[in-house]
């Protein structure tokens, strides 16, 4: 009797194994995360390390947080602290934690026509292509990127939409970068995905550094009071597994085009 259940016990745990390791995490993120190759570097080692296998759907961080919001995906990694803790007050999130941090920067044609990298600021910077009539293509798609610069047109002062230059591409960032590239205008873009993006053409950095381009990102597991067929488990362990030393560890290590564009920030 005690061999069979020893036995029992055996198929059962072996069972369990293969359960886990079949286990698929839906994580809704952002396009930067995705385009940047970040994930192409970190998913293999939080794989390796879990058995967890994760899907990603990659789209603007207010999707992402609408995604949530339905019970579609089981976690959420995503940037825009204002709209992420709004998440989880209204109780959609089970909680939100530091993840990492890089910035957003100016993006526009080699020769500045409008005269910015000497602006000193993002918001003079604004003000400086509106002044010149330049053009300036958005993203227009309710992400985290896009959620930035509506806050800084408008802290500038500016309607964009009155600008005759004003373009939306209702896309991600590579797809906005790209027209930006094709009509020599200027984009607020994720330093991650600057780095990684291929078809310059004529484009180049042209602003950086002021504090107020800051882009933090957080891990959010959707609360499962809410969804209750959310994986909570797996989605725990991809939320401690990225703001623990292995995970903080992948995230300083990624490049993208030879610069570390992600720098790790997860509190003790």
């Amino acid at each position: 009797m005690a061999h069979y259940l020893r036995s029992l016990m055996l198929v059962l745990g072996l069972m369990a194994g293969v359960a886990h390791a079949d286990e698929t995490l839906v994580v809704a993120s952002t396009t930067s995360t995705e385009q940047s190759g970040l994930f192409g570097w970190i998913l293999p080692r939080f794989e390796q390390s879990t058995a967890i296998k994760v899907r990603v759907v990659a789209v603007g961080t207010g999707q992402a947080l609408d995604i949530g919001r339905r019970g579609d995906a089981d976690v959420l990694f995503v940037h825009d602290r204002a709209a992420e803790d709004k998440f989880v007050a209204e109780g959609y999130g089970s909680y939100r934690k530091d993840v990492m941090y890089n910035d957003f920067v100016f993006i526009g044609p080699k020769d500045d026509p409008a005269k910015i990298r000497n602006a000193g600021s993002a918001l003079n910077a604004l003000k400086a292509i509106a002044g010149s009539g330049q053009p300036f293509v958005s993203r227009g798609d309710k992400s985290g990127t896009h959620a930035a610069e509506l806050r800084l047109w408008k802290d500038a002062g500016v309607d964009p939409k009155a600008l005759a230059g004003y373009k939306e591409t209702g896309s991600g960032m590579g797809p906005t970068l790209n027209m930006a590239a094709a009509t020599s205008a200027y984009t607020l873009s994720d330093r991650a995905t600057w780095y990684a993006f291929k078809n310059r053409r004529d484009l180049d950095l042209v602003l950086a550094g002021d504090p107020v381009l800051f882009n933090p990102y957080g891990v959010i597991p959707v609360n499962p009071a809410r969804h209750p067929h959310v994986k909570k488990d797996a989605a725990e362990r991809f939320a401690q597994w990225l703001v623990s030393p292995e995970g903080q560890a992948a995230i300083a290590a990624f490049r993208a085009d030879g610069q570390q564009v992600f720098f790790p920030n997860a509190k003790p």
